[in-house]
């Protein structure tokens, strides 16, 4: 597993100093919610973006999602009044559902990571104000304000490498392989595997497991709580020695 890892990007050892966390699909429970939410923001304008094609948009900023979509449909970019119209309205629908649970098993990793002293980034598409008091309630004590990447922070969203590539450097200018990424959509870990990090996929969704493998996870799971019975085993056996 680690020895591929390492043979794929040049490395010669691992040393983990942290773990990086996608938010929707891994933290929380959510993408069900922005999947509708897109189809019916979408459909508003005139535009048609399926449920189970919202998933592989996961990770995209939100602009991004719209060119993709109206271009063709359209043959056209949106103009930034259009992105932030049809944006707002997503959102909208968004903050209509009830808000999503935390994912089962997120809190025991993100613990688990704690515990064994390293550092866990969140690294996520999302721009919501209210992130950080979500966080907070639902993983009191375990994440820093200034360990988490949103869509605020960099110019490109996944698939590019610079979320995670701002992850590293919020975790103290960091290299890859002082890296893992936990990420359950193929832009996800496409970004992930591109900033050169072992990438764990998680597959929380409807897609295939071929699709995240195809897009360069390292290994996966099917539930944060399957991962969670794992995690410790994986960190050791990277070569990390135990620090907490």
């Amino acid at each position: 597993m680690f020895s591929e890892y390492l043979n794929t990007h040049g490395y010669a050892s691992m040393c983990l100093k942290t773990v990086m966390f996608d938010m929707d699909g891994v933290l929380f429970d959510s993408m069900p919610y922005h999947a509708k939410s897109w189809n019916h923001a979408m459909a508003d304008f005139g535009l048609d973006l399926p449920v189970d094609e919202a998933f592989t948009h996961e990770g995209r900023t939100g602009s991004s999602t719209i060119e993709i979509v109206m271009r063709r449909q359209w043959g056209r970019s949106p103009s930034e009044d259009e992105c932030k119209e049809i944006y707002a309205r997503k959102s909208m629908y968004f903050n209509e559902f009830p808000e999503a649970t935390r994912m089962p098993g997120a809190y025991e990793c993100a613990s688990e990571v704690r515990r064994m002293g390293l550092t866990p980034i969140i690294v996520t598409g999302s721009g919501q104000v209210s992130l950080l008091d979500r966080i907070e309630r639902n993983f009191k004590g375990l994440f820093k304000s200034e360990w988490m990447v949103c869509a605020r922070d960099v110019k490109y969203g996944k698939p590019h490498p610079e979320p995670y590539l701002m992850g590293l450097r919020k975790a103290g200018d960091l290299q890859p392989f002082n890296s893992m990424v936990i990420e359950n959509a193929p832009l996800g870990v496409e970004a992930g595997h591109r900033a050169g990090c072992f990438v764990i996929a998680v597959n929380t969704g409807p897609l295939s497991d071929r699709i995240l493998l195809d897009a360069g996870a390292d290994i996966l799971f099917h539930s944060m709580t399957e991962l969670s019975h794992s995690l410790a085993g994986i960190i050791t056996s990277s070569g990390t020695s135990y620090r907490s």
